[in-house]
């Protein structure tokens, strides 16, 4: 595994591999002798685990760690925790614990690694667990979020008596990113969320029922047929479009995996945008946070060209990769740019 990882990097002109390790406590070691810019790590390792290391990795020498996971029940959870202690992404394995078809994600890897390398330390490491995270809600006008962009007409118009929808897309940094927000948010929460996180098939599912146990509102993987209910959020599950459909006088959720991946990425943030456009008796807060790439940028400006729409994106400050939230703030239509700490508050005076 180690000889098939190595040799994905021999066409890179950007990675050197300067190092091997056999197992976590060796990797202690290493990295602190030989300083790498990136790691990538498996979850499942003899003598000493991934997690274990990585914690030990992210006190003693902190670095920009990827990890790589079987999807298993045991790996997916595991893989959530590695992003909670400071990993900055990770890859599925293709086939298990010993896939020797890794072939199939080095393009993957490379590119995950190639932006792993970019990433500031310093916001990779564990928040401490004891900041108080319940906060005033302070009137929009008092400047709670960092940066207020200048009002479009129509969220002048926000009228807080309309029934609401609240959107959310994340991609690299998402899971930690997600946890500092839905945890946030009160469990009389007057709307659903629909949640687009950047995971492959199985992940998805440890990750709500993750922020399930940590949550006031209730969060889980959304299915076929879903009836949207506030205070409950509903995360696409790897490998689906997240699409809804009117049912009456409600909405139901439809998981699409017809429609091909956009850049990639199955669900897309810009799906789940462009589908809620077509709506028109509810207004959308829209969130863009972390993560590579522009998925949601396109979709921001549909949904801008259909009833009201508020847009969030997270700031330069607290992102772990700030693409996806450039992307937004480049289209000159979002109306908060917030910490991730103040997100939750954001999203709730808009409902409140």
């Amino acid at each position: 595994m180690r000889k098939l990882i190595s040799d994905f990097f021999n066409d890179s002109s950007k990675i050197e591999v300067v190092g091997t390790a056999r197992n976590g406590k060796d990797a202690i070691e290493k990295i602190k002798t030989l300083q790498p810019d990136v790691v990538t790590m498996d979850v499942e390792m003899p003598e000493m685990n991934g997690i274990e290391a990585l914690k030990r990795i992210m006190e003693q020498s902190p670095v920009a760690v990827v990890m790589l996971s079987s999807v298993t029940q045991r790996g997916t959870e595991s893989t959530l925790l590695a992003m909670e202690y400071g990993a900055v992404d990770f890859v599925a394995k293709p086939s298990g614990t010993i896939s020797l078809d890794l072939h199939k994600i080095k393009e993957e890897l490379v590119e995950k690694i190639e932006s792993a390398a970019n990433v500031s330390i310093a916001k990779l490491k564990k928040p401490t667990e004891n900041r108080t995270i319940k906060q005033p809600i302070v009137p929009i006008e008092k400047k709670v979020v960092d940066t207020i962009i200048p009002r479009t007409n129509k969220v002048q118009n926000w009228n807080k008596a309309t029934k609401k929808m609240v959107l959310i897309g994340t991609s690299t940094g998402g899971p930690r990113a997600l946890q500092e927000v839905i945890t946030k948010l009160p469990k009389d929460l007057k709307a659903p969320v629909l949640i687009v996180q950047h995971m492959p098939a199985g992940f998805t599912k440890s990750l709500a029922d993750r922020l399930n146990q940590l949550s006031e509102i209730e969060v889980k993987e959304a299915e076929n047929g879903d009836i949207l209910r506030d205070g409950h959020a509903y995360i696409a599950p790897g490998g689906y479009h997240l699409r809804i459909a009117k049912v009456g006088s409600t909405y139901s959720i439809v998981l699409d995996n017809k429609e091909p991946p956009r850049a990639g990425h199955r669900p897309a943030v810009d799906v789940l945008f462009e589908d809620n456009s077509k709506y028109n008796d509810f207004d959308k807060i829209a969130v863009i946070m972390t993560g590579m790439g522009s998925d949601g940028a396109k979709g921001l400006k549909e949904l801008k060209q259909h009833g009201n729409v508020v847009a969030i994106a997270e700031s330069a400050n607290t992102c772990i990769v700030y693409g996806m939230p450039k992307a937004a703030v480049e289209t000159n239509l979002v109306d908060n740019v917030a910490d991730v700490e103040n997100i939750a508050r954001t999203i709730i005076q808009y409902l409140s």
